[in-house]
């Protein structure tokens, strides 16, 4: 719990610019006390109250609409109040600076959403969830988010820790007896329930990746040889004459960005130089720009030219590694011959013509919806630090199937609170200052 004598914070709680409604927010203990002030008159919890709005000589700032939500039954868990005015910036600002001049002080980014948390009101998933909704660029994007809100990711995360930390009650107990061979003391059954709890942590990690790529869209890195048409397909691709195409090898030397959408999931391409042997200083920094790039993508988008792909297969073969998907893209496919073969691990594409964009992008649509139906039914957001704590508790659950085989149970208890305090960290049940620090700072200043 908060300390209850903390500041009451004001902040500005609508978008800026000016609208036809504008909400001034507080927080705090005293935040009805400053509310009175401002409006003229005490407020009364969950009425609204039409009021004018006044200064520190009396003179109107504006009039308007005041709501009062009296702790713990609020966004906060505090004392909130709402002051709901016509939506001009200069009003707004005014307001605040009233609030400020009775006692309060400005927000920080993301304070409402982060007392909210620190009073239980929420978790700290459904805290970053906020800000993934007010950030939906799409009906997919806000409904997952709105489900991460209400508590869907949070309670899987929750079902499996109260599995591991069972379990773990119970490999401790068998510490007690370990003249006993762990067999005589449910180690079967203790197997069992760590081969189920694996598979739902496998599970939650597949879809929690799925809500990353729904969140932070897909990075896609189209690589391959010098003039496979690469530019040509990210120009293709955009809609637009994003990069320079030319029949030079070699005419692409730096990295160049483009976002785009297919069904709500965002991607984001990014065009790179050539990969070969040889070239000038300036195309060999751009290679290993390239290879740069490929280090942290989600997708390799491998584009060969149909008329002789395996020629360049050799080229990129290990530049591509260690990227998780990858799409192979035989382009120029207008300038095959009508008996050419086709190959059954590539897409034959072609950017000048369009011939095999449509199945292209149906490729696309279904590696950045992983699993999940494309009406993103059951969906949840995710973010990048919730698969990476998610990867630790598996790596740790593994860790402790092994040493529970070896009998080690001591070993097998702490790889299990390892793996319990992992998915702590998702929901806030383990966190450190600085990692909440860190993630409320990104929130707008409002919320």
């Amino acid at each position: 719990m908060i300390d209850s004598a903390r500041d009451t914070i004001a902040a500005i709680a609508t978008a800026p610019g000016a609208g036809g409604v504008g909400i001034v927010r507080l927080s705090g203990p005293h935040a009805r006390t400053i509310a009175a002030a401002i409006a003229g008159r005490d407020l009364a919890p969950r009425v609204a109250h039409y009021v004018r709005f006044r200064d520190g000589t009396g003179e109107t700032i504006d009039d308007g609409i005041a709501l009062y939500f009296a702790a713990p039954a609020s966004y906060t868990g505090e004392d909130v109040v709402e002051l709901q005015a016509h939506g001009s910036p200069a009003v707004l600002h005014e307001l605040v600076a009233r609030c400020v001049a009775l006692g309060a002080r400005r927000a920080r980014p993301g304070e409402f959403s982060e007392r909210a948390f620190l009073e239980g009101r929420l978790d700290l998933a459904q805290a970053e969830a906020v800000a993934d909704l007010i950030a939906a660029a799409d009906v997919r994007a806000a409904r997952a988010a709105r489900r991460a809100l209400d508590g869907e990711f949070s309670r899987r995360v929750d079902a499996i820790g109260d599995e591991l930390l069972a379990i773990r009650v119970h490999v401790e107990a068998a510490i007690d007896f370990a003249d006993e061979p762990i067999d005589t003391l449910g180690g079967a059954q203790l197997r069992a329930r760590l081969a189920d709890t694996a598979l739902a942590l496998e599970d939650l990690l597949r879809a929690a990746e799925r809500g990353r790529r729904l969140r932070d869209g897909l990075h896609a890195v189209i690589v391959g040889p010098p003039n496979a048409g690469k530019s040509s397909l990210l120009n293709a691709l955009a809609g637009s004459e994003r990069a320079i195409v030319t029949d030079i090898a070699g005419t692409t030397r730096d990295l160049l960005h483009e976002t785009i959408r297919i069904d709500g999931v965002e991607l984001t391409l990014v065009d790179t130089a050539g990969l070969r042997e040889g070239g000038d200083a300036i195309e060999r920094e751009g290679m290993r720009r390239a290879r740069g790039e490929l280090q942290r993508a989600d997708l390799a988008l491998v584009v060969l030219d149909a008329r002789d792909p395996e020629g360049g297969r050799a080229a990129v073969r290990d530049a591509i590694a260690d990227v998780p998907l990858r799409v192979w893209v035989h382009n120029k496919a207008d300038l095959l011959e009508a008996t050419a073969s086709h190959a059954p691990d590539a897409l034959n594409v072609s950017a000048r013509t369009g011939e095999g964009l449509d199945a292209l992008h149906a490729r696309l649509r279904e590696l950045a919806q992983g699993n999940a139906d494309s009406s993103g039914e059951g969906a949840f957001t995710a973010r990048a630090r919730h698969v990476d704590a998610l990867s630790v508790a598996r790596e740790h659950l593994a860790q402790a199937r092994v040493e529970l085989d070896r009998e080690a149970l001591d070993l097998a208890a702490e790889s299990l609170r390892l793996a319990h305090d992992a998915l702590g960290e998702i929901t806030g049940r383990v966190h450190a200052d600085d990692l909440l620090g860190h993630i409320f700072a990104s929130f707008c200043i409002g919320k």
